[in-house]
């Protein structure tokens, strides 16, 4: 369908200098999912989302310190993950435990006055699909209203895992929120949108207003084929059934390495699903991190032999194009190496 939809709209010329009437129906249905968006601007990448809603923020707060969160990744200039060589925008970064609401409620009462926003992933994903606690995403709802804070959520991955994204799944609902490349069929795409006072600020009809250009933000291919992708392949409908079936697959998986009494599960919402190498609570990429790094790689490499791929840190994303049949496969893959793996696991929890 997308395919198809990017042939026909080739005829009608591939970009254009002004706004465009596929620009607005995207936007409309954008608005229309994701219950923090009143108003919504398209960018070229996820990574470039978060940096316009970043800049969003310090505008409208006139404060520049960030609070972000331990493990977090926002994109190639954004990167809070520990031990990895990174090139940061230069932001003044305020770094807080993910999940650990008292230690966050301290940092932000020490920068209360300086701090422009709050930006999280409701469910950290690079960092091996660790949801946020509803909790702890309340607290930090409360202590963004008490301190005048914007409350951003990278929704960039996890905007897939029910129609309006974390912040429907969970009733948690941000100041900001940024979107990823799936909202524009797979193409280049990134969106920032949020409440229409902080949105506004980007009207041209009023004086000082803020100025935000791109080139491609508009492209006719990327808005032809994010409408096609909401409307006709990753519907409402479509995107409850791909979740549940995330959800009794991961509970499938774990109860696999229950079974066998594994230092091993499968934790993510829905689509996401993370594996790690170990049997203890995982509530932050700090504990991610002590699991069993080689028996992770031996994982993969097993996977991959028998023609399953998945990201080799242990992320699965998984697909509408998946069937049950492509779900037994992969736990009767699991079920082998429980099986033939089993004596490695020994000392490693």
């Amino acid at each position: 369908m997308i395919q198809k939809t990017l042939r026909k709209i080739l005829d009608d010329g591939l970009n254009f200098g002004g706004h465009t009437a596929l620009e607005g129906k995207l936007a409309a249905l954008v608005c229309a999912r994701f219950p923090s968006i009143d108003l919504v601007r398209f960018t070229n990448s996820g990574t470039e989302a978060n940096l316009m809603a970043i800049n969003t923020a310090r505008a409208a707060t006139k404060r520049e310190e960030i609070l972000v969160f331990e493990g977090g990744y926002h994109g190639s200039v954004l990167n809070v993950a520990a031990g990895v060589p990174v090139i940061n925008a230069p932001y003044q970064l305020v770094t807080a435990p993910y999940n650990d609401l008292a230690a966050t409620r301290a940092i932000v009462e020490q920068h209360k006055t300086t701090l422009a926003a709050i930006l999280l992933e409701p469910m950290q994903g690079g960092a091996g699909c660790i949801p946020a606690e509803v909790e702890f995403l309340k607290g930090l709802r409360a202590l963004a209203d008490a301190h005048s804070i914007v409350l951003i959520f990278d929704e960039v991955m996890t905007s897939r895992l029910s129609p309006g994204g974390l912040q429907e799944a969970t009733g948690v609902i941000p100041d900001m929120t940024t979107l990823g490349k799936y909202i524009g069929g797979g193409m280049s795409f990134g969106a920032f949108g949020g409440k229409e006072a902080l949105m506004s600020l980007f009207d041209p009809r009023k004086p000082n207003y803020l100025p935000h250009a791109g080139t491609f933000n508009n492209n006719v291919m990327t808005m032809s084929a994010g409408i096609a992708g909401l409307t006709e392949i990753y519907t409402p409908e479509c995107a409850r059934a791909l979740n549940q079936f995330g959800d009794g697959l991961r509970e499938r998986l774990n109860a696999t390495v229950r079974r066998r009494g594994l230092a091993m599960q499968f934790t993510g919402i829905g689509s996401m699903i993370g594996v790690h190498m170990t049997d203890r609570p995982l509530r932050s990429a700090a504990d991610a991190a002590k699991g069993h790094a080689g028996l992770l790689d031996l994982f993969y490499f097993d996977l991959v032999e028998r023609g399953i791929w998945f990201a080799k840190r242990g992320m699965m994303a998984l697909s509408i194009a998946l069937e049950d049949t492509d779900a037994d496969k992969l736990l009767v893959a699991v079920e082998d190496f429980a099986e033939t793996r089993a004596p490695l696991f020994e000392g490693g929890r």
